[in-house]
């Protein structure tokens, strides 16, 4: 699987100024459910929501994988915001986080869901690749560093 398999160009959010993880999961929720015509976009955020009460998604370095299981999903759908300032996200190293790579999983994909977040977090560990998306300046240009 490549990332830009599941991740389209209109996915892609450069230096949205989200306040909160809430707010930053309404935004990716509501960019998903442009692409998910028949789930809604509340039952997508409660998918994120329900996830990050499990423990958080924030995996260190400045980024957040969150991600949710859909029951009517039928591909995996990802989404990459980054953010003008770092939140607060519970990470795993207590730093805040700026980059959010979140992907939406048909419920009985198990094991595809765990082998897409290992792609997309090796392809994250890339610390040039990090740079570029922090530095992106467009949607355009953080799609291109991404995929």
């Amino acid at each position: 699987m490549e990332i830009k398999d599941i991740l389209q160009p209109d996915c892609t959010l450069c230096a949205v100024q989200g306040t909160s993880k809430k707010r930053v999961l309404e935004l990716i929720s509501n960019v998903a459910s442009k692409h998910i015509t028949d789930i809604d976009q509340a039952t997508i955020l409660a998918s994120l929501m329900n996830r990050e009460r499990m423990g958080s998604t924030g995996i260190g370095n400045g980024i957040a994988l969150p991600h949710g299981r859909l029951k009517d999903l039928k591909n995996v759908l990802a989404i990459v915001v980054t953010n003008q300032t770092p939140i607060e996200y519970d990470a795993i190293d207590k730093l805040p986080v700026d980059i959010f790579f979140a992907i939406l999983v048909p419920e009985d994909k198990a094991a595809e869901h765990l082998s897409t977040l290992s792609t997309i977090a090796a392809k994250l560990t890339d610390k040039d690749t990090l740079q570029r998306m922090r530095e992106a300046q467009t949607d355009e240009e953080l799609y291109k560093v991404i995929s």
